[in-house]
Formats: C-alpha cells, structure tokens, sequence
C-alpha cells in the first residue's frame, strides 16, 4: 500500500492518495460483498482510518512514473464519496494538472458527486461503475451533466442484463450520449453464480459500435473469447482491448 502499484491492463499504474476502509461495500447478486480492498485491509490489519497522503507524496509517487502513462486514481477507495473532503479532491486533480504528460483515471460509484468537480481537467478520464439497470440509469444522468475529455462506463461486474430506462430509446442511444469508452468484465474470483450471459455482453458490445464507442473486455471474459467474432481483436482472437482517442 506504500508504493505506486503497477498495470491493471486498462490503466499503467495505480495510485491510492486517499487511504483507509473504503465505507462502500460492493455486493454481488448473491448478497455477497466481493470487494478486494475490503478483504485486503481486513486479512492485513491495514490502518481503516480515512486520510489523505497529501500533495507532497501525491508529487513523490507521480515523479516516479517517468514515461507518459495512463495512471488510475483510487483504485482502493471511493474517492466521490462524501467521506472524502472535497479539498482533498481539489488537490489531487491539481495533481494531474501539473503532470499533465500522463492520463489520469478517475471511476466512481457515486456519480451523483461528479458535478461538484466539473470541468475536469483535459487529461482526465472519468467513469462510472455499473453493474445492473438501476445503476446504468443513473449514470448516464449524472455523466450527461459533466464535462471531462473522455467520459466512459464500466460494466463490472456485469451481474445484470442492462436495460434502458425508457424501451422507445435503445441502448446504443443512451451509451452516445453518456460516454466514449466502454469496460466490461466480470466478477472475481469467478463463479457460475455470477458469471455475466455472453448475450449481456453480446449487446453492450453491439451497441458501442453502432455509436462508434471503443470497447475494453477485461482478460476475466476470456471464456467469450471463440464465442463470437464481435468479441475478437484480430485475426489471432485476442479479446478486444479498445483505448479512447
């Protein structure tokens, strides 16, 4: 937890400003809690308190990171949760100011919070999780109400088949108007019980290309993998690893 950690596959690196039990406890469809940084702290006996590292480590650890990079922010925390002061916030976002030769992302499960920091800064990505109907609905209200460069969704877990708001209007209409990238993954560990349907999938995919919207499949759908050509990069049939313009 001391250190910048390294490739997620659709980011470099990691780094974690704001540390502590992250108060949101991610829960599947089962009722089961599957976040990893809830277990870590607890299997470890990691200091819970909330607490900003501050801007001099924020600098130390981004001057390690020499090469332009693609760097996610919180990959263990919810940094837009009301926990987290809004001038911590301000400071860090400074951060990818000043380093601006790297790409920052930002993921959130309350997007309801988005507003209180847009425009972002250009170099700043900004997503939101969504894991069933309910979620995607929001999500789609609050990112439509931001500015940033790239806006994009992240469907993992997929524990859901995701259905518009309204059926007049489909998907590939919502998913133009809210982002221009797409992640889709499943839970881990992996399990039959919340495994997503290659047919849930299947449309997410369908629908970002009809809006011309890159796609990322994380390496835990590999099962999909010789199920459809839509879900092959090239004539090798690596699943699609789309990044943003």
């Amino acid at each position: 937890m001391n250190n910048v950690s390294k490739s997620i596959g659709w980011a470099n690196f990691t780094i974690n400003p704001v540390r502590g039990l992250c108060p949101v406890d991610c829960k599947d469809n089962q009722g089961k809690s599957y976040c990893y940084a809830r277990k870590m702290y607890k299997r470890f006996k990691w200091n819970p308190e909330i607490r900003f590292e501050g801007p001099v480590n924020i600098s130390a650890e981004l001057l390690r990171i020499r090469k332009p990079s693609r760097i996610f922010v919180g990959s263990t925390m919810e940094l837009f949760g009301e926990w987290v002061d809004a001038h911590w916030m301000d400071v860090i976002l400074e951060a990818t100011k000043v380093h601006s030769q790297h790409t920052f992302l930002f993921l959130t499960k309350c997007p309801q919070n988005l507003k209180r920091f847009s425009p972002f800064p250009a170099n700043c990505l900004v997503g939101v999780s969504v894991t069933n109907p309910e979620q995607f609905k929001q999500a789609h209200l609050e990112l439509i109400r931001i500015s940033a460069t790239v806006k994009f969704l992240s469907f993992e877990p997929l524990l859901e088949q995701i259905i518009t708001p309204d059926p007049r209007w489909p998907l590939t209409t919502y998913l133009g108007e809210c982002a221009s990238w797409i992640i889709c993954g499943q839970q881990t560990p992996m399990s039959a019980s919340t495994s997503p349907r290659i047919e849930w999938v299947r449309e997410i995919v369908e629908a970002a290309d009809k809006a011309s919207i890159p796609v990322f499949l994380k390496n835990n759908l590999h099962e999909f993998l010789y199920a459809d050509d839509i879900f092959w990069a090239n004539e090798r049939a690596t699943l699609r690893q789309e990044m943003p313009g």
